[in-house]
């Protein structure tokens, strides 16, 4: 019978390798083609893998836990189906050729995938000694000022010695104390190794105490936020919109929506459509900086973060926002929300972002100064809709009027992003949302 390797499928831009969190079948069960096998996770999801083929799961490769890179076989299935579909070759004359391409094919898969990915993102050192450094490494290292051989200095945790994010995190934590002992690899390890449970020193637990440990996500969630503040020096500008226009015109058409597309009419499609616009207006926010380049992107990819049940957030991505109308938004934004509470989003909706937003309003804060999303450069964060008084200009002068009024709060890259720019793109996002045309259609 015929045997086929499933292999660590590539899910996303930037995803090297995936953890093994769940396996769905066992050996010696059957499975179908395109039933789910086993759950994984990577850094931005969790996600179930199909089987590529139908047939008896013979072999478990990966066990439970295991970090498996992108291209590496994680199971053997046996299957009649390939036998039958190899054992119809054409003329007698290729049956040798046909016989052995599979052979060639299947072993070098994975080292095929392993290869090109270390070439492809330039990922050892033309000096190095071989070690493999992932592009996330190498960026913390250029931004740090690390050197090549610094670099091949720190202790790695990962296979092979590879120096994982965490490494080079928690290198930094202590480098100013060894340059001087850089010379000296040795010493150099103890101090690292022995550095990291230094903080648990300082904390103070009694019996009265609840110790909770972090989730997975949440783990992932607070080395984000470090790395985030780390990278970019973050300001926040902002700006008060009078979005009265916007509330009528809502309460107008919500069930009307409700009644025709199945879905809420929210606000957030209407601030998106506004993001887009101001966008347009100004590209230069809808940048990713990769050292000493500035990478001006096309697309307009608007990440929305959405809050779970769990109390942990998820940012799933709008990709060509800039090519919906509201009511697409309305149902796009709808689906994504709906998927991510349900962990149910394809890893494809969680990467390509080149600005994000926050809605705060939807936890009655009137503003906050939200966290960039590596590696944009910008995210809004929307404040909860208050009636206020205030100064109306009407044909007969100025009076006082109840009017519907939020806080938008910009967090920028310093880097790359001037306080001009920063400050007029929100006020270009609040004068969208100000012009609002109350006869738009839905």
């Amino acid at each position: 019978m015929a045997q086929v390797e499933l292999i660590m499928p590539k899910m996303g831009e930037s995803i090297m390798e995936a953890t093994v969190l769940t396996w769905l079948k066992k050996e010696g069960d059957t499975i179908e083609e395109d039933e789910s096998v086993l759950e994984v996770a990577t850094d931005k999801v969790d996600t179930e893998v199909p089987s590529t083929h139908g047939g008896v799961l013979t072999k478990i490769l990966a066990n439970e836990g295991d970090v498996v890179p992108v291209g590496n076989p994680i199971a053997i299935i046996t299957t009649e189906k390939e036998e039958k579909s190899e054992s119809k070759p054409a003329p007698p004359a290729e049956a040798p050729a046909v016989e052995k391409q599979p052979v060639v094919e299947s072993k070098p898969a994975a080292a095929v995938v392993s290869n090109g990915s270390a070439s492809n993102g330039q990922d050892v050192p033309s000096n190095s000694n071989g070690r493999f450094y992932s592009p996330l490494v190498k960026n913390i290292a250029r931004e740090e000022g690390i050197g090549k051989d610094e670099l091949e200095r720190i202790p790695g945790s990962g296979k092979e010695g590879r120096v994982t994010k965490q490494d080079i995190l928690s290198y930094l934590e202590t480098r100013g104390s060894e340059v001087s002992t850089l010379t000296a690899p040795a010493p150099a390890q103890t101090s690292v190794q022995s550095s990291s449970p230094a903080p648990k020193v300082n904390i103070s637990v009694s019996g009265e105490d609840e110790i909770i440990e972090m989730d997975r996500m949440r783990k992932m969630i607070a080395q984000r936020m470090v790395d985030s503040k780390r990278i970019s020096p973050h300001v926040t500008s902002f700006v008060e919109a009078d979005v009265t226009e916007i509330v009528f015109w809502r309460n107008r058409n919500k069930n009307e929506f409700k009644k025709r597309e199945g879905d809420n009419l929210t606000f957030t499609p209407i601030f998106i459509d506004a993001v887009v616009k101001a966008i347009k207006d100004y590209p230069m926010i809808n940048i990713q900086v990769d050292g000493d380049r500035i990478i001006k992107k096309r697309d307009i990819n608007i990440g929305l973060a959405v809050a779970l049940p769990s109390g942990n957030l998820i940012v799933p991505v709008i990709h060509n926002a800039d090519q919906y109308n509201i009511t697409g938004l309305a149902k796009k934004v709808n689906d994504l929300a709906k998927r991510a509470r349900n962990n149910q989003l394809k890893p494809d909706e969680l990467s390509g972002g080149t600005f994000s937003i926050s809605n705060v309003g939807s936890f009655g804060n009137v503003m906050g100064t939200p966290i960039i999303m590596q590696p944009q450069v910008a995210i809004l964060a929307l404040g909860a809709i208050t009636k206020k008084p205030a100064v109306v200009e009407t044909p007969h002068g100025d009076a006082i009027a109840i009017r519907h009024k939020m806080f938008l709060s910009h967090s920028y890259d310093h880097r790359v992003v001037d306080g001009s720019l920063g400050g007029m793109v929100v006020r270009r996002v609040a004068d969208y949302l100000e012009r609002f045309d109350p006869n738009t259609s839905v």
